[in-house]
């Protein structure tokens, strides 16, 4: 008897094997729009049609789809390639940025009813977006266009739609795992049990005789080299603390072996079968206990490793004093004193890290190990495989994909050291592709921080004195540790003019899972406390918060100044902070607030007049603001090369080396090139992410993307624009360049016509190629400000919030496409906003994590989210491209002290802890006689 599946129209008569899910029984048949992203049912990434009616895949058993039809985001179109409406309204709304999820929603909206379609929050309730923040994809299902039509040389500064658009919409963008690679064998890790332990004896006997297993990798295996996960451009900057696979592990977590084997499986049932015999040893996982002491020490390390104090755990300091604090005390009128605490939170990338790999031969008949990555740094993670394993450069090729979320997170090389390590002793391809569990306890979380904050002002609101001591716990090693570190108490405290600043930062390890890059960099965890206790302080003087931070925030032209120690390629290429609070202001006079009514309506008032009111009866209401100033890049360089040429069919090349994560990038890069050789953006192909094929990029981090990667994208550009009107002028007899004109698809000389084409073919004809590189290496930088605003009511009686009204103002320069910027500030207020009110990575006394998995840990989801009002300011800088600046990272950082500013404002209480779960709100209400 016949066995059969109806996929999109086709049938399938191979039966699934037992217990397998109908994902990975669709993917196996190359249906990869359907995506892998929690495999428990929670994120909706994988959902398809089982005879119409969606289902999540990763729960339903393959089995019980035998003679049904399935219908996946591939087979949404009409068999002539007719886009479902659902998938045109994506596309004409942008209703995505990394895209991971789209499918999914797609799926889920292609099968909604009108009663459904009149709930979306509870429509949605299955799905999660980690990027647009959800305004993006209730306007697409509402049907709402915000892309124009390209038009030649007039791209910048339009909403045009992402390259990608069609592919994402239409399920055949390739993200890491896309791909069928034959003879794949599958790896799986063996994590440690303990916090810290010495590794005595490992036995993998039992392991490599399960059936299918082909190796089994242990710390005799590895290289003895230590290095750092993190990736930056100089590799001094972090710790080498790490090693491929150590014979001491340092975390619950930590990876203690791997195998590799014909299937997954088998992979997993090999780790379960090795013998490890640990000496447990003390272990510390409160970071000022680590330092006190007599503490356990996590890294006995010598100075070669660039380890601060490893004695005391201390992976990084930075102290600073400019004047006295003392006298700037002593001199004010009021001072204020408090401790604020940060959280752990996931980056909670739908796409989960991982990486495949193969050796492939290359033009020059030479073997070479390739590496297919879910990675914002190709290029660097280039350089620290071949570092790692006495390689040359040509012997290694990285590359990426689309990237299905990356927020920081994947500027680390975590999973392809182990599975270049397994091809180099195979010779056969391998994959490693974490669960969403391993990406809780086995990637990497923003830092958590206390940081003490002790400020003075005058009675007419002047500041005297800043005083800030922070501690970031960076976990078991210290990847990215000192610079966020570093970089938390820079534009934090360089923002605010004061006589006198003081600054005392550490970073420590501890016994848990490590931290690393996470979106704003530090920033974010010490702008909540600054900005609170500025709030603060503007209270307790009588000064309107927004009168006070104006009376002392640092103005155009003026030098930022932190203890921390000045950076000098950094400056104010441009101001637009007065403006964003003047659209605070704005807002806050909606609701007859303004100079003179501190914080609004007053604590506990019930007034929900305005835009978002309908209070309930006996609700508080507050407004709150927080603000933020943030440098693109790292100091020191961050590098990026271009080359844009014209091709024969008389169309344009880009190659450069950004990922493209939903950051935009490649939107940017071709809406540059088009501006600059005056034609259309779908006359211009683009290569990016693949040390193959383009040339060096430091990579996709630091909000360089279009500020540093599209500096040398419109630098290459335009010395194109040079040479195609010159040679046109001498091809044309023309009598200078100056006569000549691009237009989208020819040259224009003095009434003479030559097309792009001919062009081509007489540079070809004389021997020469009409290319031009571009470079920049990040320096000089500049910085982008944001303020945010929230207006909320609270339920005494039960702690829920409301958020009423949301708006933020970015000063981003020039923008170069509105609706996709504005899409990243309303994904980085959504993600704060989770930040802020519930995500919080959990550890036990042990340092385990116990929140692995999405329905432990507290994502925002469609309900949760409102529709920020998003307000660009009008600058131009004088660094950026074409007078832009950076927006990816910033709109988070105020987010945090904006809504406990509000919260302040409504309930009278200073809250100082993250996150302001709607428990910690009642109790602090009931403790203060509220509730």
């Amino acid at each position: 008897m016949s066995y059969g599946i109806h996929i999109n129209g086709r049938p399938f008569e191979d039966e699934p094997r037992a217990g397998q899910c109908l994902r990975t029984y669709l993917r196996e048949r190359g249906w990869f729009g359907v995506k892998k992203g929690c495999d428990a049912g929670d994120c909706g990434a994988c959902t398809v049609h089982v005879d119409g009616e969606p289902v999540h895949s990763c729960l339903y058993p393959a089995v019980r789809a035998e003679g049904r039809a399935v219908t996946t985001v591939e087979g949404l179109a009409d068999e002539d390639g007719e886009l479902h409406p659902v998938q045109q309204k994506f596309l004409d709304a942008q209703g995505f940025q990394c895209g991971f999820c789209t499918a999914g929603y797609l799926m889920t909206a292609a099968a909604l009813d009108a009663e459904q379609l009149a709930d979306l929050p509870r429509a949605f309730k299955g799905n999660i977006c980690r990027c647009t923040g959800y305004r993006a994809i209730e306007d697409a299902v509402r049907g709402v266009r915000h892309t124009e039509e390209p038009g030649a040389g007039r791209a910048v500064g339009r909403n045009l739609g992402a390259p990608a658009g069609p592919q994402v919409v239409t399920g055949t963008a390739r993200y890491t795992f896309d791909l069928d690679v034959p003879g794949l064998l599958h790896m799986k890790l063996l994590r440690s049990p303990h916090p810290h332990a010495r590794i005595v004896a490992i036995d993998t006997a039992a392991a490599l005789r399960v059936p299918g297993v082909h190796l089994v990798l242990t710390h005799h295996d590895a290289p003895e080299r230590l290095y750092s996960t993190a990736r930056h451009e100089h590799p001094t900057e972090d710790p080498d603390d790490t090693r491929l696979l150590d014979d001491t592990v340092r975390y619950i977590g930590q990876r203690v072996a791997a195998v590799v084997a014909d299937s997954e499986a088998a992979a997993e049932e090999g780790c379960r079968r090795i013998e490890v015999t640990y000496e447990q040893l003390p272990y510390v996982i409160d970071p000022e206990e680590a330092m006190a002491p007599g503490a356990p020490v996590v890294h006995d390390k010598g100075p070669e490793s660039r380890i601060a104090r490893p004695e005391n755990n201390v992976v990084g300091e930075v102290h600073g004093e400019i004047g006295s604090v003392e006298e700037g005390f002593a001199s004010a009128d009021v001072v204020y004193e408090e401790t604020f605490r940060t959280q752990r939170v996931q980056h909670a990338s739908l796409e989960t890290h991982g990486a495949v790999a193969w050796y492939e031969t290359g033009e020059d008949g030479e073997e070479r190990l390739t590496v297919r990555s879910s990675t914002q740094t190709p290029f660097l993670t280039r350089r620290a495989l071949c570092a790692l394993f006495d390689l040359e450069l040509k012997q290694v090729r990285v590359l990426a994909g689309r990237v299905g979320g990356g927020f920081g997170g994947k500027q680390e090389m975590i999973v392809e050291d182990i599975v270049a390590l397994a091809v180099m002793r195979l010779r056969r391809p391998v994959k490693l592709e974490y669960t969403r569990a391993e990406q809780f306890y086995g990637a990497t979380t923003r830092h958590p921080f206390t940081i003490g904050v002790r400020a003075g002002a005058r009675s007419d609101g002047t500041l005297t004195a800043l005083q800030v001591r922070v501690v970031s716990n960076t976990g078991a090693y210290g990847n990215h540790g000192p610079a966020v570190m570093f970089h938390s108490v820079g534009e934090s405290m360089a923002v605010y003019r004061a006589p006198h600043k003081k600054v005392n930062a550490y970073s420590v390890y501890t016994n848990s899972v490590p931290a690393g890059a996470f979106r704003g960099y530090g920033l974010g965890q010490v702008v909540f406390a600054v900005e609170s206790v500025m709030d603060e302080l503007a209270r307790r003087t009588g000064v309107d918060p927004l009168v006070f931070r104006e009376l002392n925030i640092i103005g155009p032209g003026e030098h930022m100044i932190s203890p921390g120690g000045e950076e000098e390629d950094l400056e104010i290429a441009s101001y637009g902070l007065d403006q964003c609070l003047q659209v605070v202001r704005d807002a806050i006079a909606e609701y007859g607030g303004g100079p003179g009514s501190p914080a609004g309506s007053g604590p506990g008032s019930p007034d929900g007049s305005g835009p978002g009111g309908d209070v309930p009866d006996g609700w508080l209401v507050g407004q709150g603001t927080g603000m933020s100033m943030i440098a693109t890049g790292p100091p020191g360089g961050h590098f990026a090369d271009a080359t844009v040429k014209l091709l024969q069919d008389g169309t344009y090349d880009i190659a450069v080396g950004t990922a493209e994560f939903g950051n935009g990038t490649t939107t940017v890069h071709k809406q540059i090139t088009a501006g600059a050789l005056s034609t259309t953006v779908d006359r211009i192909a683009i290569r990016q992410s693949d040390t193959d094929v383009v040339r060096h990029d430091t990579g996709a981090f630091g909000s360089a993307g279009t500020v540093v990667a599209g500096k040398a994208v419109m630098k290459a550009a335009d010395a194109l624009a040079v040479q195609l009107l010159d040679f046109a002028a001498g091809y044309l007899g023309a009598a200078a360049p100056g006569e000549c004109r691009l237009t989208a698809d020819a040259v224009e000389c003095a009434g003479r016509v030559v097309s792009l084409k001919e062009l081509f073919q007489a540079a070809r004809a004389a021997g020469r190629e009409l290319s031009a590189d571009g470079h920049w290496g990040g320096s000089p930088r500049s910085v982008a400000f944001n303020a945010q605003w929230f207006r909320l009511a609270v339920d005494p009686g039960t702690g829920e919030i409301r958020i009423l009204r949301s708006v933020h103002a970015a000063d981003a320069g020039k923008v170069m496409n509105p609706m996709q910027c504005r899409g990243q500030v309303e994904g980085g207020v959504a993600q704060a906003l989770g930040a802020t009110l519930f995500e919080n990575v959990r550890l036990d006394e042990r340092g385990e994590v116990t929140t692995a998995a999405f329905r432990r840990y507290r994502l925002p989801q469609y309900a949760d989210v409102p529709r920020t009002e998003v307000h660009f300011m009008e600058t131009s800088d004088a660094i950026g491209p074409l007078g832009a600046k950076s927006m990816s990272e910033s709109p988070f950082n105020p987010v945090a002290p904006a809504f406990a500013n509000a919260l302040r404002d409504a309930t009278g209480i200073r809250f100082t802890e993250l996150p302001l779960t709607r428990d910690r709100v009642w109790l602090a209400l009931h403790e203060a006689g509220k509730g």
